[in-house]
């Protein structure tokens, strides 16, 4: 998927001359934690975030350093800190290096993205126009719109334990001997396995191919360095 089949298009924006207080009114009045802001001729020029109006001097919460760490800092860092934390107008508060993705960027890009600038939103460009934007809350959406109910004319039990074994085998963590059982959907997987945490990956490659309506653990581990083993809890409830 890209980042066109995900994004919000009707942008809510703010202007570069806008006061602190009309941008957080209209950051609660339409539930967003941030807004790009773009100046008269449409072009982004910034992006006001919930974070700028965290360290704000009207309400006590500018940074207090001792003395001495100012002195370091120097009187420029001093002054640009004032303006952030004193600043009026959205144009002296807000960030003006923002991180963009195109209408065709993968969303695995988009991800990578907010990760490594550690932002929750992305403005998304088609040239110079801004098309729309991307938030966490929009991959959230995403995948709550996910649905495995879709009619799969191909998802008979023979089709299920290929596509299993298939999805196991195309990892490196799929251990070899696996015994995959399918009845009307019901799914049993037995075999033995070295690491523990392999199991959850297996149930879940399971899980996650079409028609397959619940998934049996049978694996059992093997402890690498005393040669025990422990068959899957499922089965020892099941002893029980």
């Amino acid at each position: 998927m890209r980042a066109h089949h995900i994004m919000t298009r009707k942008v809510i924006k703010a202007a570069p001359g806008d006061s602190i207080t009309d941008v957080a009114r209209l950051m609660l009045d339409n539930h967003v934690s941030g807004l790009p802001v773009v100046d008269l001729k449409g072009a982004l020029v910034g992006i006001v975030t919930e974070r700028d109006l965290l360290r704000r001097r009207e309400i006590g919460t500018q940074r207090k350093r001792p003395r001495w760490l100012d002195f370091i800092l120097g009187p420029g860092y001093q002054a640009a800190e004032y303006v952030q934390t004193a600043g009026r107008r959205v144009d002296e508060i807000m960030t003006r290096d923002v991180q963009t993705v195109t209408e065709d960027t993968p969303l695995s890009d988009v991800v990578a993205i907010m990760e490594k600038y550690r932002v929750k939103r992305v403005p998304v460009m088609n040239g110079n126009k801004l098309t729309g934007i991307i938030s966490r809350q929009n991959f959230v959406r995403a995948v709550a719109g996910l649905t495995r109910d879709v009619p799969d004319p191909t998802a008979d039990d023979a089709h299920i334990h290929a596509r299993i074994l298939a999805e196991i085998d195309r990892h490196d963590w799929g251990p070899a001997g696996l015994e995959v059982f399918v009845r009307n959907g019901v799914v049993d997987i037995c075999g033995v396995i070295t690491d523990d945490r392999t199991r959850q990956a297996i149930v879940v490659a399971a899980e996650n191919v079409a028609g397959v309506k619940q998934v049996h653990d049978h694996l059992g581990w093997v402890d690498p360095m005393s040669g025990t083993y422990f068959g899957s809890e499922e089965d020892r409830t099941k002893a029980s």
